[in-house]
């Protein structure tokens, strides 16, 4: 079962706590937005906490402990990771 974001009690310490949402899931996308995003989090007090969460989740969508899903999926998968699995 997933867990929602009212049960994990870290954030409610979030920096995003008073942010509008849309902030860190836009309907649209855009460099602005990310970067915007991304200086909510660089200030975080649970950023890690934040982050090892969205990481460990595999939240599907928006900016989470600063990282976008791309970011974060490279953490999950680094380059390379298959060949090394299979041989």
């Amino acid at each position: 079962m997933r867990r929602t974001v009212r049960e994990i009690g870290w954030a409610v310490r979030g920096a995003c706590r008073g942010s509008d949402p849309e902030l860190f899931f836009p309907p649209a996308p855009s460099v602005e937005q990310e970067s915007r995003a991304k200086a909510v989090c660089a200030g975080c007090p649970v950023l890690d906490d934040c982050r090892a969460y969205a990481v460990r989740a595999a939240e599907p969508e928006g900016i989470w402990g600063g990282l976008t899903v791309k970011e974060r999926r490279g953490l999950r998968f680094p380059a390379g990771w298959r060949q090394r699995a299979a041989g």
